[in-house]
């Protein structure tokens, strides 16, 4: 069992910066595969970026490369989404996600069902 709780949302102009966290608890976290996703009101949710157990290997949204960093600190059971030059279309409710069945990144860590342990969400707001 994995739980995940996410914090670091808010309200900010375009161009800003805004850092995300994740605090998880469970034994399985530092072998697991993480992930931040997104959902916008009326939208499916959307891979943003995942890490790998190491940290060692990370995969992004190509919208959002150059932008946002993903990262993680094992020995403080934390995973971040760093995320600058903040544009209105990045409005959203963000979501971490775990994977405990793999370990590394490959092109199915962008895939939403492939998480078995979610966050709550917290909200980012980007205005113009």
């Amino acid at each position: 069992q994995v739980q995940l709780v996410e914090s670091g949302g808010g309200w900010v102009q375009a161009g800003g910066s805004l850092r995300l966290s994740c605090a998880a608890s469970g034994r399985t976290f530092s072998a697991s595969r993480m992930g931040w996703f997104r959902q916008a009101p009326g939208k499916e949710r959307e891979f943003v970026a995942a890490i790998s157990w190491t940290g060692g290997s990370t995969y992004y949204l190509d919208s959002v490369k150059g932008r946002f960093t993903i990262s993680r600190d094992n020995a403080k059971n934390m995973v971040y989404l760093q995320m600058n030059t903040l544009k209105p279309e990045d409005t959203a409710v963000y979501y971490c996600a775990a994977d405990p069945k793999r370990m590394g990144i490959t092109a199915e860590a962008a895939k939403v069902n492939e998480y078995a342990y979610w966050g709550q969400g917290t909200q980012v707001t980007v205005s113009s």
